[in-house]
């Protein structure tokens, strides 16, 4: 399949059918979606040199992967994301680039890519609560996205998020409809924004209830499985044990529950679990009824959103700042119930 014979079953020019294809501002997004879905279906992919000396561009987009967070290359919440971006690159024409540099080298490293011209644009993943990176994108130039928020940032820039706030209030409060009182958070590194928000979200549920905050009850590590196993174990010895928990990831939550068999407890039961569900392809929350009462929110989607995004933005870099906020659903499964009596 070549640019001629797709134009032609689509009954556009090639002209039309190249610039859909490469996000010229100018097609109409019906047009777009139209030609990007044919060239997904007919397995279409431009010719990528002749697209760069055609555009100047390099037709790739960079990663940015520092060496403490290397193990994101293998987790499978960081791989749905790469996996919906890849559509809409591949759907364009561009191909990736992953960066892994040493720790605190992520600035040079996007300078470097910049005066190379390796790149046409990044994401930046996992920002901090008082990201740097986005005053030094600002200043070197580089188009740029993130996937995710910073507090402290002072410049405005593109953002797509999950109202991670919003999301843990709505599940701390549902475990307070339910009797729950003594609510444990395992969140994620508290450094970064989402963890922040998140708990931001469970004391403001708490502090609406009246109900005083437990430090023994706060946890915050990298979200893996032998953390979310090792917290909960320790905090079910404690003389005043949770009733129920907040995981804030399934990887963290698979750990919690194991912790809860073997104490010889019933989660739902005994205790209760709600976390929070990126809806990921190889790790799915059960079929029909799911297994942990959750808030979801499709990180494959926020990919695509996120690289469609950039994409515009290399087209328009002039272009204002665009902001995104998808609220999470809280979808309730087979692991959560009533507070046992007494507690």
């Amino acid at each position: 399949m070549n640019l001629k014979e797709l134009s032609e079953i689509l009954g556009l020019s090639q002209t039309t059918v190249s610039r859909a294809l490469n996000g010229y501002p100018e097609v109409s997004d019906s047009t777009r979606r139209r030609v990007e879905e044919a060239a997904r279906h007919y397995n279409y992919r431009p010719n990528r040199r002749a697209t760069s000396l055609a555009t100047g561009r390099s037709m790739t987009i960079g990663h940015v992967i520092p060496t403490s967070t290397q193990h994101e290359m293998v987790n499978p919440i960081f791989g749905d994301f790469v996996a919906g971006a890849a559509e809409v690159y591949g759907a364009r024409g561009y191909d990736m680039l992953f960066s892994q540099v040493a720790d605190g080298d992520e600035q040079s490293a996007y300078a470097e890519l910049k005066r190379k011209g390796t790149v046409d644009g990044v994401i930046v993943q996992g920002p901090k609560v008082d990201d740097d990176r986005i005053a030094n994108l600002n200043e070197i130039g580089i188009p740029y996205v993130v996937h995710g928020r910073s507090s402290g940032a002072t410049q405005d820039y593109s953002w797509v998020d999950v109202n991670n706030r919003r999301s843990f209030q709505r599940a701390t409060e549902f475990l307070l409809d339910l009797g729950h009182r003594r609510i444990a958070l395992i969140n994620g590194l508290e450094d970064l924004d989402f963890a922040q928000r998140r708990r931001e979200g469970y004391l403001e549920a708490l502090a609406s209830r009246g109900v005083e905050p437990d430090p023994d009850l706060m946890r915050s590590a990298e979200m893996t499985e032998v953390y979310g196993h090792h917290e909960t174990r320790d905090m079910l010895q404690l003389e005043h044990p949770p009733t129920a928990i907040l995981a804030a990831s399934m990887i963290s939550a698979i750990g919690v529950r194991r912790a809860i068999e073997e104490a010889g407890l019933t989660i739902g039961r005994d205790i209760s679990v709600i976390t929070h569900d990126d809806d990921l392809s190889y790790l799915k929350n059960g079929q029909d009824i799911p297994i942990f009462t959750a808030t979801r929110s499709s990180v494959r989607e926020a990919g695509r959103i996120l690289a469609d995004m950039l994409l515009r933005r290399i087209e328009n870099p002039d272009a204002p700042p665009e902001h995104i906020l998808l609220e999470a659903e809280l979808v309730v499964g087979r692991s959560t119930g009533p507070a046992p009596k007494g507690t």
